[in-house]
């Protein structure tokens, strides 16, 4: 009697696959990992700290510059005296002559030169401005990334300059 050869066993077919549940990932399953993927990023982006750009440390010096203008002008033109209140511990500059305030962010090195006296009283961290132009001067310095732009206040006529500096 003759033997009939058994046949070996077969190759698995791509539909031997897709029934055994291989067949891979659905459109379905992609679109709700790209959603979870985008709600973790839309909670997470806004909590990263940012850092004070080169124009930003640019805007706050022109910002408190136009402050320390406006309060020269408040000067003469009411003709009396108008103090810009520095204060560093604060990381701010109050207007004398408006609710103008400029807030320096803790990324930004904030130092100030400030006179001691000013017309024969003490300056108590301000910027005087008086009816004659003239003021007692003072220097705000900012820095950031190697960068350092200082808002000067020319004690003889009041006037008011923006230096950028490179710190090495």
């Amino acid at each position: 009697m003759a033997r009939r050869a058994e046949p070996g066993p077969r190759p698995i077919s791509r539909q031997d696959r897709i029934d055994a549940g291989e067949a891979g990932f659905t459109l379905l399953e992609m679109m709700c990992v790209l959603a979870i993927v985008a709600m973790l990023a839309a909670i997470l982006l806004p909590r990263l700290p940012t850092s004070t750009s080169r124009p930003r440390l640019e805007a706050y010096a022109v910002e408190v510059a136009a402050l320390l203008k406006a309060d020269h002008n408040a000067a003469l033109s009411r003709y009396g005296a108008v103090s810009a209140v520095v204060d560093a511990r604060a990381r701010t500059v109050r207007s004398g002559s408006s609710a103008w305030i400029v807030e320096i962010p803790q990324d930004v090195v904030f130092d100030a030169l400030l006179p001691q006296r000013c017309n024969g009283r003490p300056a108590l961290s301000t910027i005087s401005f008086f009816a004659s132009g003239m003021s007692c001067g003072g220097t705000i310095r900012l820095t950031r990334f190697g960068s350092a732009i200082e808002v000067r206040v020319n004690w003889l006529t009041g006037g008011v300059e923006i230096v950028a500096q490179d710190v090495t």
